[in-house]
């Protein structure tokens, strides 16, 4: 067992304190309530010192002739004051320290800071896509002054530059914090990024022939302070103060990166990562944060299909679910196949199972989804929920294994039903000659495929951003999905959906909110004994030895 980190005494505006050794001196600030202005500054990255906003006054104990501290009337030792300001960025606390973040000598420095800051810098403020969430207008109202002494000619610099395929620079907003430098060289380790020319001419740029296309170049303009680097497919779409902000994760891999989903009117403009240490600290890849703007895909489900006379024709809820419970009344269990998703929730994969248990069906799996991985943050699993999938005993420990039977038996005229839940058979093996084998064919989806194209009932379901939900990651981890916007037209979560369908074959009443379907999960599933969907709480529930899943024990027949 490790020895504890001592503490130290600080004294910050004339209060001590008490810091772990190490502790940086901004972070002891925040700590004690006083907020120290930065720029260059990350908690996630080095320290160099260039931005010189979180200027301070330092002082160390006054030593006496006996090479001891004096002390004052207190009993606490006199602090012998630094007559220059020091930067609290760079440099860790140290037994006895005095500090002062708010002395006429640091609002001085802050005012000077801002002032040279501002003197290059354009007005452009209007037309910024930083403007709402811009610590330069921030920090020019705080601590700037309210008029400039600055009449010379603004040094121009380059302007709308492609640094990469995702990413946009204005170079003449740029304050040179080398934010976006260090991530690249420490977190994404592409050293791509540095600063050319010098003095008041220096600017940002990438290396010549060596673009900014690492798949976590848009973390850069995550903490861009200014809007200097901006996302291309964000840049001029929408004012972030008219976004609606919803915390959820991302479902393009097993990571689960926590999220904030901006939104407004039902459109999706942008995803951004939210910080959680467990997870993915506080970054998120270009490829998770870009997929969703197939959720805005005007090609949407909106409305139930059902097969007539060959031609799929629109129909109202209650006439799909009647026409799907009666064809599937029609076969017997081991003719009947059900293929769900590694996309779905715990709560829809769980009533999946209900009905495959309903149906009495042997055959059924999740289509696997594998991808290129790296050593950062994208998982090679590219469904979100496999281990939520195995857990519930819709998938065994190797998804996918089944699969390739399913085929075999529909191409032997075995298998007569198949059941897709968002998923596109295609992708899973099958043909477009299997699938006109089958004589019932249910697609539960969002948007047209071949397997929505050849089927006989087709029912719109609801994309991860319009439903609520939980998920298990790649480490075990139960995390919480949050709508954000409304599902478009008649279409339904696909958790409803599933248990009208149970009702219809069953004929039992069921769940009516989603907390009761997760309730049903928790008092059958031993790992998830005990919780509730507001116990996992936004930063998620470390799930324990879910690495090598049992198959979840079947259900009470009374809980349908």
């Amino acid at each position: 067992m490790s020895d504890p980190v001592p503490l130290l005494n600080v004294q910050i505006d004339g209060i001590w304190h008490q810091f772990p050794k190490g502790t940086r001196v901004i972070e002891a600030c925040a700590q004690a309530g006083k907020f120290v202005p930065r720029y260059c500054y990350h908690p996630k990255l080095s320290s160099p010192g260039n931005c010189r906003m979180c200027l301070i006054e330092m002082g160390m104990p006054k030593m006496g002739p006996d090479k001891k501290p004096e002390l004052g009337a207190d009993g606490k030792p006199v602090i012998s004051w630094i007559p220059r300001p020091q930067i609290s960025c760079a440099q860790d606390i140290a037994e006895g320290m005095g500090i002062r973040t708010d002395s006429p000598l640091t609002r001085e420095c802050r005012h000077g800071v801002m002032e040279f800051l501002l003197i290059n810098h354009p007005l452009d403020c209007p037309i910024c896509d930083q403007a709402g969430e811009c610590r330069l207008q921030e920090f020019s109202v705080q601590y700037g002054t309210a008029g400039s002494r600055f009449l010379e000619e603004k040094v121009k610099k380059p302007k709308r530059i492609a640094l990469g395929p995702r990413v946009t620079l204005d170079d003449e907003r740029c304050i040179l914090c080398s934010r976006c430098i260090r991530f690249m060289k420490e977190v994404a380790k592409d050293d791509v990024l540095g600063f050319v020319s010098r003095g008041g001419h220096t600017y940002l740029t990438a290396y010549p022939g060596r673009p900014l296309d690492s798949n976590y170049s848009l973390n850069t303009v995550d903490i861009c302070p200014v809007g200097a680097l901006t996302s291309t497919d964000f840049r001029f779409k929408m004012r972030v103060w008219f976004l609606k902000e919803t915390k959820s994760i991302c479902t393009s891999c097993a990571t689960g990166c926590n999220t904030v989903i901006g939104a407004r009117e039902r459109v999706i403009y942008r995803q951004t990562p939210r910080e959680n240490d467990d997870v993915n600290s506080c970054w998120m890849c270009d490829y998770g944060r870009l997929n969703f703007h197939y959720v805005n895909s005007e090609d949407r489900l909106t409305a139930p299909q059902i097969r007539l006379n060959g031609t799929l024709e629109t129909s109202d809820w209650g006439p799909a679910i009647v026409r799907t419970a009666e064809e599937l009344g029609r076969f017997r269990p081991d003719e009947v196949a059900v293929i769900a998703s590694g996309r779905m929730t715990n709560e829809e994969l769980w009533l999946a199972r209900r009905l495959i248990e309903t149906l009495g069906t042997p055959h059924h799996d999740v289509v696997p989804r594998w991808g290129e991985g790296d050593d950062l943050l994208l998982n090679a699993d590219r469904n979100p929920n496999t281990l939520g999938a195995q857990l519930l005993g819709v998938a065994n420990e190797r998804p996918g294994e089944n699969l390739a039977r399913i085929v075999a038996r529909v191409r032997a005229g075995e298998i007569k039903a198949v059941l897709a839940l968002q998923e596109d058979l295609l992708e899973a093996g099958f043909t477009a000659g299997d699938l006109n084998r089958l004589t019932f064919l249910l697609a539960l989806n969002i948007l047209p495929n071949p397997t929505v194209e050849a089927a006989t009932v087709v029912l719109p379901g609801a994309a991860f951003a319009e439903k609520r939900g939980s998920m298990i990651n790649a480490k075990g981890r139960l995390q919480r999905l949050n709508r954000a916007i409304a599902a478009p037209g008649n279409a339904q979560n696909d958790w409803e959906v599933l248990r009208e369908l149970l009702q219809q074959l069953s004929g039992t009443a069921g769940p009516y909110v989603i907390e009761d379907v997760f309730k049903q999960i928790a008092g059958t599933i031993p790992e998830m004994r005990g919780l509730s969907l507001s116990k996992i709480g936004d930063r998620g529930y470390q799930l324990e030895d879910v690495e090598d899943v049992p198959a979840a024990p079947a259900p009470e027949p009374a809980h349908l």
